[in-house]
């Protein structure tokens, strides 16, 4: 079994999947879309993914304000992920994903990537991040 994670944004969705153990993730790629609103191509991909990985469940990164309100961001992930689990029949799984995006890119700069380069990678990386919270939290309330 694995797991999808992803750090859906305005233009982008940020993809990483974890190992067949649940105990890492791995950043993907980078799903990028014209439109905010043309999910066809972005829901098409995420389902190539699901089959070429054998996941079974999806974690789905909830913009969450810093003060726990919910903005328009939240909106549109909670319609993307009643649009994912149409068409995947998979559970999505909301997770907090406050600071993440600031985590990713502080990962990024310690790393060594050039500014001009982060962009690329960092809704990868945020994925990455998202998912691994979720294992993390997940591991730990399995064994206790």
């Amino acid at each position: 079994m694995r797991i999808l994670g992803l750090d859906f944004g305005s233009r982008t969705v940020g993809v990483a999947v974890s190992d067949e153990l649940l105990l890492t993730a791995q950043g993907l790629e980078t799903i990028e879309r014209k439109d905010e609103n043309k999910l066809r191509k972005t829901c098409a991909r995420i389902e190539e993914i699901i089959k070429e990985y054998g996941v079974e469940e999806i974690v789905l990164g909830l913009p969450k304000n810093m003060n726990n309100t919910e903005g328009d961001r939240v909106e549109k992930t909670k319609e993307f992920k009643e649009m994912l689990e149409r068409r995947t029949g998979l559970l999505v799984t909301l997770w907090d994903e406050r600071l993440t995006t600031v985590a990713a890119e502080k990962v990024l700069i310690e790393s060594g990537v050039r500014r001009e380069n982060r962009k690329a990678v960092i809704d990868k990386v945020a994925a990455c991040l998202i998912l691994q919270g979720y294992l993390d939290h997940h591991g730990r309330t399995v064994t206790k």
